[in-house]
């Protein structure tokens, strides 16, 4: 069977979810010899993409690859080696090149739900429009799965499939020295909390999480999302103190790691998520979860978090304290934790997205 990625994410990005589970899937599938793999061409923007100019792989030319990214990106592609096969996109866009079967992956629907504006009207449409031209939609939870459902009501639900995210299996209870910790934040073991991902949507709740902190005069640890802001610092500076915050970016997987190990809690106030990465990466290391019982989070959480209906800083910081004067306060959630990311693989992804390619019958 032939398969056509189009990996016009990682032009649009420069790290992030999306590209993550675009390049755990491709690199399962040009190890698969059932497949006969072509990418798009891309630029090379993207650090999970630069990996692919180590790979003796296929490219294969459209008739926009001349074309700016700023207009590609909404536009689809016409692919001059037309034999049957599969186009799967990394972000909503499809071929009409006869022959070529369309699949779409949805991973949330955060600009129907938190964007106004001319934005959102283009995203929705070019969304919806991927939906319907696509033989086969993954939607990699449920709740999306729910949602997309009800934002496109004429999409037959046969044709949806459910295919959940994976957890990179680096992320697993370590040993760390204090000098380890150290290089990374100024912090002493269980004695601070983790904040990952984005802060500035207003659904994550970023400045809740920094009020716990305070309430519970824990230090905080932020990873990804950026470069603080200004406005951020001086937030920061001013419930918590500047000796009582790091920002980290740039952090690889084994830092991050050794981070959750390290780590009193991981605080995870959004309210909705297409899938939750952090909460699994946190769950495989051991390091219990604060988060709310919204859209997707129940789903992939299971049993192994503090799940808060009515997510305010002041119920966050009661678990971070109760958790300082009872040891064992935590110790159910996080062997549930444990127990839980283990559903969740790349390799198991890899394979239920294989299923729903051999269901077309190519």
């Amino acid at each position: 069977m032939k398969i056509i990625f189009d990996n016009i994410i990682f032009s649009l990005q420069h790290h992030g979810g999306v590209s993550v589970v675009w390049h755990e899937l491709y690199k399962r599938f040009l190890n698969d010899s059932e497949f006969d793999i072509y990418f798009l061409k891309f630029n090379k923007y993207n650090t999970l993409g630069k990996i692919l100019e180590d790979k003796k792989i296929n490219f294969t030319d459209n008739n926009l690859k001349k074309l700016p990214i700023k207009f590609q990106r909404y536009l689809n592609p016409s692919v001059f080696d037309k034999q049957d096969g599969i186009f799967h996109s990394s972000y909503y866009r499809t071929s009409p090149s006869a022959g070529l079967n369309n699949f779409t992956t949805i991973h949330d629907f955060t600009y129907e739900y938190y964007v106004n504006g001319i934005a959102k009207t283009v995203h929705n449409f070019q969304k919806l429009r991927a939906a319907q031209k696509s033989k086969k939609i993954i939607c990699v939870s449920t709740n999306t799965k729910i949602d997309l459902l009800k934002f496109c009501p004429q999409i037959n639900e046969n044709d949806v499939k459910v295919v959940f995210n994976g957890v990179n299996e680096i992320y697993k209870p370590i040993e760390v020295a204090n000098s380890e910790l150290l290089r990374l934040v100024p912090f002493a073991k269980k004695e601070f909390v983790l904040y990952v991902g984005d802060r500035r949507s207003n659904y994550k709740n970023f400045k809740i999480a920094v009020e716990a902190c305070q309430l519970a005069q824990m230090p905080l640890a932020i990873v990804g999302g950026g470069f603080l802001t200004p406005f951020e610092i001086q937030m920061l500076d001013s419930l918590l103190g500047v000796q009582n915050f790091k920002s980290l970016t740039g952090l690889s997987n084994t830092d991050l790691n050794l981070l959750y190990n390290c780590a009193a809690f991981l605080l995870y106030p959004t309210i909705y998520e297409g899938f939750g990465i952090p909460i699994l990466e946190a769950q495989r290391t051991g390091c219990p979860v604060i988060t709310s019982n919204y859209s997707s989070i129940p789903e992939v959480a299971g049993n192994g978090a503090f799940m808060i209906a009515d997510i305010t800083a002041q119920k966050m910081s009661e678990i971070i304290i109760q958790s300082k004067s009872r040891y064992s306060f935590c110790k159910q959630i996080i062997d549930y934790g444990l127990i839980n990311s283990q559903k969740f693989s790349w390799d198991k992804c890899y394979h239920d997205t294989k299923e729903v390619y051999l269901e077309t019958g190519i």
